[in-house]
């Protein structure tokens, strides 16, 4: 069932038609053709079509000579992130333009110009240049979302330093990991952070989590920094370093994928100015954290272009002075004159049954956005046809922390399905694989992969290559050359268009944020009653996805009501309160292999009351028993 589809009127319009056209190529289908079959071509017209300026031009597009897992991008070039999305603008009749519109949960609200802005980046990079802070060092940001945001994160990467941003919602375990892994130097945070109206210690969260990691000299919660002079912006090679950024893994800490100046850059412009078509005019909202993939790449893609960002710093469902808490974010829409905003699944399932769109003004509105969680087909179309008003096309984008972006967006110019992705995006050789490496037919569900490195992939895990190469390039390991393994279950319909079906490792997508069950389940393990711990997703009508635990207690220990809310209490400490389990259990043993694994998804289908299938690799298969009777008692009616 097509919903939207673009007129020809529109299709001209778009910046993606128009490249299509300079390129001498007839349709979208062979565009796209175009884009995985000649990458290097490719890569190098779409550079040239969003005018990123070199300091030095690169020698050569892509060098594989390390293989395909340890691609390099546009090596001898050199380039700085922050002179094509900050100093250049500066210079021109863009200096006096908003790069930043700000609203706070008080209702309070700003402009930022690039002017403005490039005074404030050039005032905090002097002051980290004081602290005796070095390229390639890191610096952590855990802040609330203000403008400070984007400043902190621009001047990192002026100074040729690695930003590390981490989601403030975290509890100090968490925060605490991830500074460490990442050996940042230094930390920026605020005293407090505001949600619901309330103030939530910040800094003293950030401050507990640091005595954990000895990496951490300074924590700043003064970001005026120090006026003076300009800095200049570093003249870096193309594959420096310049983010640092979290996602989890089925197994233990969260894995800091890397990414660099020109990888970043050239991924988060494709997708503004392709898939979201930017405009000049345009204002973009999208609903996220700094923490989150989403927060640098709105930045980062937009200020590219010079154009302006909306940042909002609060619950989207707290009311507004003198306005409804559900109705925050359309009013918002309208007051700001947003014409292209993003959000999650989960939000929109959040706000669907208590919110009114319709009164508001919401004729800005181009194009909307998702990302984050596959979509259930109601949520979807209530956020089409009230927020869209079956005008704007829902461009639903989905890739990773580990790429910067996208594997799968529909391009502006194709029509629309409920809850589709359209196809790979341009550039992005993805396809779906069973279990041998092979194509799937078109409605079989199987694994979403990609057959071709991209420039924003990233360059490893932080300080772990061997698990870099063992998540990402081992499912398939008789192909040749290797293939990415993204995680995600997706199929392919009869008409070409791509959907996705939620997570095919062990990781969960709670409220469109990915966690590792490893992570819970250190989290659980740090209560002292507690002897072992696993975790799973089950299906949630709000969250998406929801964490059930199951402990073992060690002997002595009654596991009653009360304590199974204090081991619940520990994933809130140390990971926030966003990952509270919905139900924790008491069980006398947890399922394994013979090798002392333990396994979830075997779990997962008992609890949920589905059929188990092979447990021949099960050293207790009886222990599989007693999940599926815990069902009802964390799940009442």
């Amino acid at each position: 069932m097509w919903i939207w589809e673009p007129s020809d009127e529109w299709t001209r319009s778009t910046n993606v038609w128009r490249f299509i056209q300079r390129l001498g190529l007839g349709s979208r289908e062979e565009f796209l053709r175009f884009s995985t079959a000649q990458p290097e071509a490719f890569w190098a017209e779409l550079v040239r079509e969003i005018r990123l300026e070199w300091f030095e031009p690169y020698q050569q597009v892509l060098d594989t000579s390390r293989g395909v897992e340890w691609a390099r991008w546009f090596t001898g070039g050199r380039l700085n992130i922050v002179h094509n999305c900050l100093d250049r603008h500066v210079v021109g009749p863009a200096r006096a333009n908003p790069a930043i519109v700000w609203e706070g949960e008080n209702g309070d609200s700003r402009e930022i110009s690039f002017g403005e802005l490039a005074a404030r980046v050039n005032a905090l990079a002097r002051h980290l240049l004081s602290l005796g802070i070095q390229p390639g060092d890191r610096v952590a940001m855990c802040m609330p979302m203000t403008p400070d945001v984007v400043a902190i994160l621009y001047a990192c990467l002026k100074l040729g330093l690695v930003a590390v941003p981490i989601f403030a919602g975290f509890g100090a375990g968490a925060i605490a990991a991830r500074l460490a892994d990442s050996g940042a130097r230094c930390v920026f945070t605020a005293e407090h952070l505001e949600r619901r109206g309330k103030r939530l210690a910040l800094a003293e969260k950030v401050r507990q989590a640091a005595t954990r990691a000895p990496s951490v000299e300074h924590i700043i919660t003064d970001c005026a920094g120090q006026p003076g002079e300009p800095i200049a912006t570093a003249s870096l090679d193309s594959e420096t370093p310049a983010l640092l950024l979290y996602t989890s893994g089925t197994t233990g800490m969260a894995k800091g994928c890397v990414h660099t100046h020109a990888g970043a850059l050239v991924q988060t412009a494709k997708e503004i100015y392709l898939a979201f078509d930017h405009r000049d005019a345009d204002r973009f909202f999208w609903l996220s954290d700094i923490g989150w993939m989403m927060g640098p790449w709105t930045i980062l893609g937009n200020h590219h272009f010079g154009g302006t960002i909306f940042i909002y710093d609060g619950a989207p469902d707290f009311p507004a002075p003198g306005g409804s808490g559900m109705d925050r974010l359309w009013q918002m829409l309208e007051r700001h004159r947003i014409t292209t905003f993003g959000m999650s699944p989960t939000a929109i399932r959040t706000l669907m049954h208590g919110s009114d769109p319709a009164r508001y003004d919401l004729s800005a509105l181009r194009l909307l956005g998702s990302s984050g969680e596959p979509w259930d087909e109601s949520s979807y179309m209530w956020f089409f046809e009230n927020v869209g008003r079956r005008r704007a096309p829902i461009i639903n984008i989905s890739g990773g922390t580990e790429i910067i972006g996208c594997f799968l967006f529909p391009l502006p110019i194709q029509p629309l399905k409920p809850c589709t992705l359209g196809s790979p995006a341009p550039g992005m050789a993805a396809v779906v694989l069973d279990d041998a490496g092979q194509p799937v037919a078109p409605g079989v569900t199987g694994y979403l992969a990609c057959t071709a490195p991209a420039p924003s992939m990233t360059r490893g895990v932080w300080g772990r290559p061997d698990r870099y190469i063992e998540t990402y390039w081992s499912k398939w390991p008789n192909a040749s050359p290797n293939i990415w393994f993204h995680g995600d279950w997706a199929s392919v319909d009869e008409d070409g268009c791509w959907f996705l079906h939620g997570r095919a490792d062990e990781s969960m997508n709670v409220s469109g944020r990915k966690v590792g069950p490893g992570e819970v389940e250190d989290a659980l393990l740090e209560h002292p009653g507690v002897a072992e711990a696993a975790v799973i997703g089950v299906p949630d009508e709000i969250k998406g996805e929801a964490i059930v635990g199951f402990v073992v207690p060690k002997p002595g220990e009654s596991a009653d009501s009360l304590w199974l809310d204090a081991v619940a209490r520990t994933v809130v400490d140390s990971l926030g309160p966003p990952f509270r389990p919905r139900a924790v259990h008491a069980v006398i043993e947890l399922p394994k292999t013979q090798s002392g694994k333990i396994v979830r998804r075997l779990i997962r289908q008992a609890y949920l009351g589905h059929e188990l299938g092979d447990v021949s690799t099960v050293q207790n298969p009886a222990a599989l028993d007693s999940f599926g009777k815990l069902y009802s008692s964390g799940n009442p009616e």
